[in-house]
């Protein structure tokens, strides 16, 4: 009987292929070719797949999306399923956290996204999926933090728009340095700086 081949598994198994080669050797270097040999397939069987360059692209990058929001998705049906008590500041900075490279995996993944990233500024193609990525993340922290107010857990006064995007902006700029100057940014300083700012937004003194 001929082997039975699931697509999106496929794609999926192609687009693994596509991050392994943009972490070793840069996204520019991910061509059709270099991904077909990392993925142990014929250049035509890559084609079966997608259209074209842009279309395998355009895919692992919503791939990437789709883990990222998977796995913080989880965080935040917890925490807003939470009623206002002391924990909620312990899940608040958990979810944020998934947005950091405090282990091998979510380092890998802002290594891409930084890729994927900078390949969008010129590259028309790919900018509305960096775009939605980062609107995303955006919403989700201003969500965080207006609920948050309301549920007692920062000051009444808070200024959510500004501080979303100053949250926004701590997190962005750990993270590019983490990519780029690893050991100048160890976890735990990013873990503490995450942590101070959120008892800044809370008015704690301690």
């Amino acid at each position: 009987m001929p082997k039975i081949v699931d697509p999106e598994a496929r794609r999926r198994a192609v687009a693994d292929a596509v991050f392994r080669v943009a972490r070793r050797d840069g996204l520019e270097n991910a061509s059709l070719r270099n991904v077909a040999q990392e993925a142990g397939l014929a250049v035509g069987s890559v084609r079966h797949y997608f259209a074209d360059h842009s279309d395998l692209m355009l895919f692992a990058m919503r791939e990437l999306a789709r883990r990222v929001e998977s796995r913080v998705r989880g965080h935040a049906e917890r925490l807003l399923a939470t009623p206002p008590a002391p924990e909620r500041a312990t899940l608040v900075e958990e979810l944020l956290a998934e947005f950091l490279p405090l282990d091998q995996d979510r380092h890998d993944e802002a290594v891409l996204w930084l890729a994927f990233g900078t390949a969008a500024r010129v590259r028309p193609e790919l900018r509305p999926s960096a775009d939605r990525l980062h609107t995303g993340m955006r919403e989700l922290i201003e969500r965080v933090l207006r609920e948050g107010r309301s549920a007692g857990g920062f000051p009444e006064d808070l200024d959510v728009p500004t501080e979303t995007l100053r949250t926004l902006a701590l997190i962005d700029g750990l993270t590019l340095t983490a990519v780029l100057h690893p050991d100048r940014v160890p976890v735990g300083d990013m873990r503490r700086v995450l942590r101070l700012h959120l008892r800044s937004l809370r008015g704690d003194d301690d």
